[in-house]
């Protein structure tokens, strides 16, 4: 199996659909807190509660939509938080929270400039060629108590030799 480069992946009309998390909502049928079994302002009013702010990064997060509505209630509830998005195509739902900084860059070597106590990416970690890169460096831009949470198909994980590699990494991960 012939695998894609980051530039082919990136280049593909695929990153752009419109069906997956483009129009993804905060709550819902199709929301964050379905999709992750957690909703994100719920586990950031927490760490409000201990720390006296929080913040959230969204790893490609289509058109920030599940964004711009936290941000509206972050704002009338004049909860100190920070929220970032980040995707690659930058069709973002308008938005004019001060408590909102949206990013058009390529996950491959985008770089935050702060901690997260909450990091995010639904359904799209099969965009990104290197999957497993994008997790490890995710998890370092977590806050001491931080979550990094998301969906991973295992079986678009391959070994160097394009072996499917599933069934090593779920017992690493159960491990």
């Amino acid at each position: 199996m012939a695998l894609l480069t980051t530039a082919q992946l990136e280049a593909s009309p695929i990153v752009a659909n419109n069906r997956m998390n483009r129009e993804r909502n905060l709550a819902g049928s199709n929301g964050y807190d379905r999709e992750l079994r957690l909703h994100p302002l719920e586990r950031l009013a927490d760490v409000v509660r201990r720390r006296g702010q929080a913040s959230w990064l969204d790893l490609c997060c289509g058109t920030g939509r599940a964004l711009v509505e936290a941000a509206q209630q972050a704002d009338v509830a004049n909860l100190p938080l920070t929220i970032v998005g980040v995707d690659l195509a930058g069709l973002f739902f308008p938005a004019s929270s001060p408590r909102l900084v949206r990013h058009e860059a390529s996950l491959t070597d985008w770089q935050p400039d702060r901690f997260f106590d909450l990091i995010t990416c639904v359904h799209d970690l099969h965009y990104i060629g290197d999957k497993l890169d994008l997790l490890a460096r995710a998890a370092s831009w977590l806050t001491d108590n931080g979550l990094l949470v998301g969906n991973l198909d295992l079986a678009n994980l391959r070994l160097a030799d394009g072996r499917p590699a599933a069934r090593i990494f779920a017992a690493e991960f159960r491990r």
